[in-house]
């Protein structure tokens, strides 16, 4: 961004959102990477001349989106409440998800992810398990199917330690320092560490754009974390980089254009990969963040008395 005040910064030079400018000075526009490449990395004296405006703006977007889903870990969070069918509705610009938690009482509590599906489309049948067809030859489904409905109604069944275990409540002895139950006897000798939660599980539907979850009350506040593609909805204009990245986009721009060139000689296009992975290595370190006050805060569990 451009170099400003600080009345601006701290105070947008009083006009509303005054907090638009905080931490600002760590991100670089796309505006500005288009035009310092063109500047800088193009011309008659240059590898790369006789180049568009519109190409450069094109590959500094796909380098922005690789690092946004690889290096960059600038993960967005937010807070929703869960809808009446147990479904959180997933944010117009969610590539993949980092953690899913349910705040309860201040705490948030991370939810495992469920190896089980819990919904599913479904068609209309016969008593004779035939397919039912509307007039135009389309096949009839549901409002919900069957999974859908033991989700909602909180009937379905866990494979995990919650609410949904066959086991959950369910009382039993010792013996010998392993546990019995009344039924399905040993069932809980062996326990897979897998489906050792107590907390509720989710799944997403990446098709229907909702994550799915069971065991879990209406209204619930759930917070997702997630990786977004850094495009901010398709307005050029918000899109930024850290500056950490900066000499690597302008070195993947450079390798984009000349591997897709005729008449390019190979040690160059080798050249210009080796300067992108190379920036890109650099990068991640410097993101790294290894401060010696987190390392001594993890070497002091050293001396710790393990029983």
């Amino acid at each position: 961004m451009a170099y400003i005040n600080d009345y601006a910064y701290y105070q947008n030079s009083g006009t509303n959102p005054t907090d638009s400018n905080w931490g600002s000075y760590q991100y670089i526009s796309l505006a500005d990477i288009v035009n310092n490449f063109m500047l800088m990395y193009q011309g008659n004296h240059e590898l790369i001349n006789n180049i568009e405006r519109y190409q450069i703006l094109f590959h500094a977007k796909r380098g922005i989106q690789e690092l946004n889903y690889d290096a960059m870990k600038e993960i967005k969070i937010l807070q929703l409440d869960v809808t009446l069918q147990l479904r959180f509705i997933l944010p117009q610009d969610y590539v993949n998800w980092v953690r899913i938690s349910v705040n309860e009482n201040g705490v948030l509590k991370p939810l495992t992810e469920n190896i089980q599906t819990n919904w599913s489309s479904a068609y209309l049948q016969d008593q004779d398990a035939n397919i039912l067809f509307d007039q135009d030859g389309n096949v009839l489904r549901p409002e919900n199917s069957e999974l859908d409905l033991e989700r909602i109604r909180g009937n379905g069944k866990s494979i995990y330690l919650n609410a949904g275990n066959s086991f959950d409540g369910s009382e039993g002895y010792c013996c010998d320092g392993n546990w019995y139950f009344d039924y399905s006897v040993g069932a809980r000798f062996g326990l897979n560490t897998e489906t050792a939660n107590a907390n509720p599980t989710f799944t997403i539907d990446k098709q229907s754009g909702v994550i799915n979850f069971s065991n879990i009350s209406n209204a619930a506040s759930v917070v997702l974390e997630y990786v977004s593609d850094g495009m901010e909805g398709g307005v050029d204009a918000n899109v930024q980089l850290n500056k950490l990245f900066e000499e690597y986009i302008y070195a993947y721009v450079k390798y984009s254009i000349l591997n897709g060139r005729l008449s390019v000689q190979e040690y160059v296009v080798n050249r210009a990969r080796k300067d992108k992975s190379s920036l890109l290595r650099n990068a991640k370190i410097r993101l790294s963040n290894m401060h010696p006050g987190r390392l001594l805060m993890n070497m002091r569990g050293q001396n710790k008395w393990i029983k």
